[in-house]
């Protein structure tokens, strides 16, 4: 399973949130998608392709950008016996 974070430009606020959450619910292989408002960072999992993530945004006022990944999921990815390029 895939761990992305985003950090999504313009989402202050509960409706933003929403309105950001439900666009990332369609995307195909996204099982799970969590916000913290505070920072404007979106983390999902799942199986979803990151140029799908950042499509879903098309024609929407929020700005995204992905952001490396975690030491935390860089240890998992390594427990599993993952390499990275």
């Amino acid at each position: 399973m895939r761990q992305l974070n985003l950090f999504v430009g313009g989402m202050g606020c509960r409706g933003c949130v929403r309105e950001v959450t439900a666009l990332l619910r369609d995307v195909p292989g996204v099982e799970t998608v969590s916000a913290d408002t505070a920072r404007s960072v979106i983390r999902l999992s799942g199986t979803m392709q990151p140029d799908s993530v950042i499509a879903a945004f098309n024609g929407s006022t929020f700005t995204p950008t992905l952001l490396p990944p975690t030491l935390e999921s860089d240890a998992a990815e390594h427990d599993r016996g993952a390499t990275t390029e």
